[in-house]
């Protein structure tokens, strides 16, 4: 398991959170959807993923798929609305998060759920996030990535024509509207190289 380090990231010591406003740029999907895109909103993302890889007690989980129990594909951890996160920059991720997104959301992100890849054959299948509210309602979940750069595929709910954007180092994508109902999103596996990236998923209640 290897990593590569960002050289925009090479001279920071500590993770430093970006503005959003004019930085985010949004794409319109169908039915509703929309995606916002901010690429490099976390300097020193690359110091924090290491802090989050050593420091997280990742755990392992099996859940039932495909008729049979097996497991998951990738490491887990989650954190409450009354849980203190695992590293302050995280916090101020969220408190950012909220402070632009506060109107359009209308309530604020309370959770973070940590998933850990730690190389190309960890994935998370076709899915959207239809536990809870996500089900019936409009809701977002801002997905920050660390390490190295994944691809995150798209596509309509059911299947059709996918998209993606490759995300890592700091980068921020966060899905709105009916996005998690009329859309699904994954991490494939890949049989190319590909090094450790964890995602950090801030979500509202109720939405898992």
């Amino acid at each position: 398991m290897w990593f590569q380090g960002s050289l925009l990231d090479s001279d920071a010591e500590h993770a430093e959170v970006g503005a959003l406003g004019a930085h985010v740029g949004r794409v319109r999907l169908s039915h509703g959807a929309w995606i916002d895109l901010r690429y490099g909103w976390l300097r020193g993302a690359d110091t924090l993923f290491e802090k989050l890889r050593r420091e997280v007690p990742w755990r392992a989980e099996r859940r039932e798929m495909y008729e049979r129990v097996m497991d998951v594909p990738r490491l887990l951890c989650h954190y409450g609305a009354r849980d203190t996160l695992p590293d302050p920059a995280l916090e101020t991720c969220r408190e950012v998060l909220n402070h632009h997104y506060r109107e359009e959301l209308g309530e604020p992100f309370v959770t973070a759920g940590l998933c850990y890849y730690r190389d190309g054959r960890d994935s998370v299948a076709w899915h959207g996030d239809r536990i809870g509210r996500g089900r019936s309602e409009d809701t977002m979940v801002a997905i920050l990535s660390l390490g190295e750069h994944r691809r995150l595929s798209l596509r309509p709910a059911g299947g059709g024509e996918q998209i993606g954007y490759t995300l890592g180092h700091g980068d921020l994508i966060v899905m709105g509207g009916s996005c998690q109902r009329t859309w699904e999103h994954a991490v494939l596996k890949t049989a190319r190289p590909a090094g450790p990236r964890i995602s950090v998923q801030f979500r509202p209640r109720g939405v898992l």
